[in-house]
């Protein structure tokens, strides 16, 4: 499967209607950028259950702020409209595919009820603080 270009258009609907997306940020002047598209695009062509998705930070520069994108390539992994990976820096094709892995295999029930237990005690220790 080619890579789709995300733009801050159509980045949160391909998000939302795919059950697990890899986003790239890059920029064209970027070398280390240049060195991991190869493998990104080798991934995209093996893993066609995955939407590949690149963000161009030079055009995206408001979407890549809005992940606080400092470094390039930056490495994000969404799966069920959930942020599982992010990690600056190139990463090697076996590094990739442990992170595509460790996506596929996660217990998404699991982590949905570790987000809510971390909601309820961010909101516990917000309201106690609010009642001082």
């Amino acid at each position: 499967m080619a890579t789709v270009a995300l733009t801050k258009d159509n980045f949160e609907q391909v998000v939302n209607a795919n059950d697990m997306v890899l986003v790239d940020f890059w920029a064209p002047w970027c070398g280390p950028c240049k060195g991991f598209a190869p493998v990104f695009e080798a991934a995209s062509e093996k893993h066609s259950d995955i939407v590949f998705g690149k963000v161009n930070t030079d055009d995206e520069q408001e979407l890549a702020a809005s992940f606080n994108i400092r470094s390039i390539p930056t490495l994000m992994l969404f799966r069920e409209k959930v942020i599982l990976f992010s990690q600056a820096g190139a990463l090697p094709g076996s590094a990739l595919e442990q992170v595509i892995t460790k996506g596929k295999e996660l217990d998404m029930a699991a982590v949905r009820r570790e987000i809510a237990e971390r909601e309820e005690a961010a909101q516990g220790r917000a309201s106690g603080r609010a009642g001082k």
